[in-house]
């Protein structure tokens, strides 16, 4: 990575609820929402032009947006990590770094045999 991360900014994007808490340590609260997908974009965008070390976005907005999510994860120096939201978790967060690893790794060290 060609930026130092340790400088860089932190964001959530979701709903009011679920991103708000992410304030009290210094991560930027972005609220979303229900049924603004481009204006998600936009705002999921504007984070990476800026060059934000970490976007956590709750699981529902995830799914919806996760073509450009990929893309960005795959391209950009910034992470897009899921979070649960105020429905629980949907395992995606665990889906996403499985999948990571076995990226770098070349196979499965999560499976259990």
């Amino acid at each position: 990575m060609s930026t130092d991360s340790r400088n860089r900014a932190m964001a959530a994007l979701g709903d009011y609820e679920s991103v708000l808490p992410f304030q009290a340590v210094g991560i930027e609260p972005h609220v979303l929402e229900e049924g603004e997908e481009s204006e998600a974009r936009t705002t999921l965008n504007e984070l990476v032009q800026r060059k934000y070390a970490v976007v956590f976005i709750v699981e529902d907005w995830y799914e919806r947006l996760r073509p450009l999510i990929e893309e960005i994860n795959e391209k950009e120096e910034t992470s897009i990590v899921p979070i649960p939201g105020l429905r629980g978790s949907k395992g995606l967060g665990f889906k996403s770094i499985k999948s990571s690893v076995e990226r770098a790794v070349g196979m499965d060290i999560f499976s259990v045999k």
